[in-house]
């Protein structure tokens, strides 16, 4: 069953709230103090900061936390009042003040920050370490997605196959391309029955294949492989929808070509279908020619394939 564009955000609007009201409950927010202390959620986020910070401005902290001016400044008074937080004339900027804990300050600080790890390492302890990964590598990805903190510094890489690849490829590549296309089982069937082949029969002094991975998620792959002593075929190029523009597809291309001229081959080849817009712009843009074209109705759909060649 196929849903639209509304719908598949008012899932994905259930799911994080349903999300949220999960972790608040795992962390203990709903708790009046949290950590079972006497200060709140927002009054012990200020008090981290303020222990990681040197001598931050109230302006600072409220437009990094993204606190009401008001709201962080009744705070800061309160721990002024209990002698926790000092301010002084900031030497850059004698209209700001900088803040910064007390001997007190940091001694109520020190407790929560205990608490807060030995929690943490409660709730991580009956995890094992592929699960524990998994989370770390889920919660980089909300950051990414949700933050303002840009691309990482290294947007991909490149690595050999490893154990486990095949069945990822073959279901991430059944799913996007019945998401994007309407493709149906069949085409998982076949990604599998390539991918399995590879495996099975892999040559590793004619046939190679190209792993991209980033942020420890498999986000692109291609396959090449032999197909007779001067010609080399590639299969299976995909790029994730959320790492496409990185240049990864361009990038395995050219691995493939590397490789077949590297080996000797004559010819590389590659069979697709018209619908695949981006696909074929790479393949034209590294210097492949269509050759052939035929209709026919695989996948459930009715479509063109075509054949694309590259002298080497």
């Amino acid at each position: 069953m196929s849903h639209g564009p509304g719908q598949d955000l008012e899932a994905a609007i259930a799911a994080v709230r349903r999300f949220s009201r999960f972790y608040t409950r795992q962390i203990g927010l709903l708790d009046e103090g949290l950590l079972k202390s006497e200060f709140s959620l927002t009054e012990c986020r200020v008090l981290y900061e303020l222990a990681h910070r040197a001598g931050p401005s109230a302006a600072e902290l409220g437009r990094d936390l993204g606190l009401d001016a008001g709201y962080l400044s009744r705070i800061l008074r309160k721990f002024e009042a209990r002698g926790l937080v000092t301010r002084a004339p900031s030497e850059a900027d004698g209209r700001q003040s900088v803040l910064a804990l007390t001997e007190a300050g940091g001694e109520a600080f020190a407790p929560l920050d205990r608490a807060s790890h030995d929690e943490v390492a409660v709730m991580l302890g009956g995890l094992g370490p592929e699960q524990r990964a998994l989370l770390v590598r889920s919660m980089a990805a909300i950051e990414r997605l949700l933050g303002q903190g840009g691309e990482p510094r290294v947007p991909y890489v490149l690595r050999p196959l490893q154990v486990g690849d095949i069945g990822w490829i073959t279901h991430r590549q059944g799913l996007l391309y019945a998401r994007e296309y309407g493709w149906d089982g069949t085409y998982e069937a076949l990604v599998a029955e390539i991918a399995s082949g590879f495996v099975k029969n892999f040559d590793p002094r004619h046939e190679s294949s190209w792993i991209a991975e980033r942020e420890g998620e498999v986000v692109g792959s291609v396959f090449l492989v032999r197909q007779s002593e001067e010609v080399a075929r590639l299969r299976l190029l995909y790029v994730e929808p959320e790492a496409r523009g990185l240049g990864i597809g361009r990038r395995l291309v050219e691995e493939c070509i590397r490789f077949a001229r590297a080996k000797g081959y004559r010819t590389l080849t590659l069979w697709t279908n018209d619908v695949l817009v981006a696909a074929r712009r790479i393949y034209e843009t590294a210097g492949f020619v269509l050759t052939k074209e035929e209709r026919h109705h695989s996948f459930g759909k009715d479509l063109v394939g075509q054949h694309w060649d590259l002298a080497l």
